[in-house]
């Protein structure tokens, strides 16, 4: 099996830069959101292809890229994003873990990021239906540091909606894990968030990474089955033998006229 080789960080600040200089008035993911959305296109219970996850990287609102746009800047970041999908399904498939790419409260533009985090988790809300102007930056540091990287996953999931169309309690409870790292809402989406933070809190940033992880993990293997299921060919009649009469009507047998090829 080949290796995927991931992403220096020299290279994730360049497909950062690379992002930020998509043509406006487009408004793009950023290299957490990013990371998170390619986790949320792994889990889907249906393989997509880059030809459908690798557009909406570009726009919140779906718009294309205009005709003329530099095809050496759009290959190099479809070169880079397709790396980091690589590396992080071979990571989650071989080592049940992965490092997501989280935003750094204490770096120099720590605070503009949060609030793209917050304008784009505002377009997604405008897309679902809710409320964009209920969206709120969390008071908890450890949803804000977080914040970003989950609203990267749910785009991919309100982009691809197969997940959240599943019947299945137990991806409900995974996302709700995930999800509570986002502004909540709805007072069901503020109960909920109330619930998991009694029953199961978060002492420290590090925990919470933890805890994302291994619910991005538990996620990918709950709907593995769905995603490489090939279902079988059925037949509208049923398979000749070898020695029955041949379906052209010769008269001879199945193995003396056609199955002879």
């Amino acid at each position: 099996m080949s290796i995927a080789h991931d992403l220096s960080d020299a290279e994730f600040d360049e497909l950062d830069d690379l992002l930020a200089a998509t043509p406006e008035p487009l408004v793009p993911l950023d290299a957490s959101m990013l990371d998170g959305y390619l986790a949320g296109v792994l889990v889907q219970p249906r393989l997509i292809p880059i030809e459908e996850w690798l557009p909406p990287i570009f726009d919140f609102e779906g718009r294309p890229l205009p005709d003329d746009v530099d095809p050496a800047w759009l290959a190099r970041i479809r070169s880079l994003a397709e790396r980091r999908f690589a590396s992080l399904n071979q990571s989650m498939l071989e080592q049940g873990w992965f490092y997501p790419v989280v935003l750094d409260l204490e770096a120099d533009d720590a605070e503009e990021r949060a609030e793209d985090a917050v304008e784009a988790a505002a377009e997604i809300a405008a897309t679902e239906g809710t409320d964009p102007d209920a969206v709120q930056l969390p008071d908890d540091p450890i949803s804000q540091s977080l914040m970003p990287w989950v609203g990267g996953f749910e785009y991919a999931a309100v982009t691809f909606p197969d997940l959240h169309e599943q019947a299945d309690d137990n991806v409900s409870l995974l996302l709700a894990r995930l999800y509570r790292h986002l502004p909540a809402e709805t007072d069901e989406e503020k109960e909920i968030v109330e619930t998991l933070n009694r029953e199961q809190p978060l002492k420290n940033l590090d925990e919470a990474i933890e805890e994302l992880i291994v619910t991005v993990v538990d996620l990918q293997a709950a709907t593995e089955a769905q995603r490489y299921h090939v279902e079988q060919v059925r037949r509208d009649a049923p398979k000749l033998g070898r020695n029955d009469p041949c379906h052209c009507g010769s008269g001879k047998k199945f193995k003396n006229c056609h199955g002879a090829a």
